[in-house]
């Protein structure tokens, strides 16, 4: 185990995908968000993500030399291609575009195609918050989960986040619609560990608690115990980030937990919205600490995004830990 600290750990992961054949701003921007995932707890989407995309990048899943351009543009609207490299840094790119169209329109709404895993979506909307604006973030990832009543994997686990800026740190909501990140399931097969019943099915559609024979079959919808309300939300969200900007579903795309397939070609969709259109800036402020007051009356309640702040603030200080074999992965 060594501790480095967030700037070395992004120095290390920029040159391990660069190594793997990924153009240095297309490495940048990736390392910047496996780091600020690490930084905050979320392991599953940091640093054990960077064997996984220097794999893709050797095996063509990525082109390392893609630059994301803006291929469609309508008023607050407007499209972005990935051109099928890592997705970090045409999501930077959309959010840029939605911002900049908000400012102008009082919304803003860019989509993301052929693109890769974007990692933690609600990240991605950082600079809506730092600019004072309210920001929607969704994606879809290769087929993990069933429809309603059914049994073979066609939408991905299609995360959703929102942020609402603050007078002091923003308010980060940030959820998988599967009853949990697939990530989590293949950080356990990693380890050896087993999952939690109620996660996941095999391949034959019985429930697991195998986190290997869970990759092998489908993840289950939030609520999937009791209600359809879960995979009715992975719905809609495969229908905002495929059809409505054409890029793939997740059925059509190849797992990332494989090392040979096709270029997954999924969605990202940012909806970026100024107050100031609206209630105005100040209301829209003072409305949502009124809010968060009421809230914080209940022992225990806890704001989304504040054990992530509390995390980022003492890796920030102190550095990360970062395992041997994950460090020997990257230099292969």
């Amino acid at each position: 185990m060594s501790v480095l600290s967030l700037e070395a750990a992004r120095a290390k992961v920029q040159d391990a995908l660069v190594r793997a054949g990924a153009a240095p701003a297309m490495a940048a921007a990736t390392a910047r968000a496996l780091v600020l995932a690490e930084a905050q707890g979320l392991g599953s989407h940091g640093l054990s993500r960077v064997a996984q995309y220097a794999t893709h990048l050797r095996n063509g899943r990525v082109d390392g030399a893609a630059l994301p351009v803006v291929v469609k543009s309508k008023g607050a609207s407007a499209l972005v291609d990935a051109a099928h490299g890592l997705a970090f840094a045409a999501c930077e790119l959309a959010v840029a575009e939605a911002v900049r169209r908000a400012a102008e329109f009082g919304v803003g709404l860019v989509g993301v195609t052929n693109s890769h895993h974007a990692g933690v979506i609600v990240d991605h909307l950082r600079p809506a918050a730092a600019s004072g604006m309210v920001g929607l973030g969704f994606a879809n990832s290769p087929a993990a989960m069933p429809a309603a009543g059914g049994r073979h994997p066609i939408f991905g686990t299609n995360p959703i986040a929102a942020i609402f800026p603050r007078r002091g740190e923003p308010l980060l909501i940030d959820l998988s619609l599967s009853e949990a990140a697939r990530g989590k399931v293949m950080v356990a097969a990693k380890e050896g560990k087993a999952i939690p019943p109620g996660w996941a099915l095999d391949a034959q559609g019985v429930p697991t608690t195998d986190a290997k024979a869970a990759l092998a079959g489908s993840m289950l919808p939030i609520g999937a115990a009791s209600s359809p309300k879960g995979a009715m939300l992975a719905l809609v969200v495969e229908v905002l980030v495929s059809a409505l900007i054409g890029a793939s579903f997740g059925f059509e795309a190849s797992s990332f937990f494989v090392d040979e397939g096709n270029r997954p070609k999924l969605g990202q969709l940012f909806i970026v919205v100024d107050p100031g259109a609206l209630a105005g800036r100040d209301a829209f402020l003072d409305r949502i600490e009124l809010l968060l007051a009421e809230m914080l009356r209940d022992d225990g309640v806890r704001l989304p995004g504040a054990r992530r702040a509390a995390l980022l603030r003492r890796a920030e200080a102190d550095g990360i830990d970062v395992g041997a074999a994950v460090l020997a992965a990257w230099d292969t």
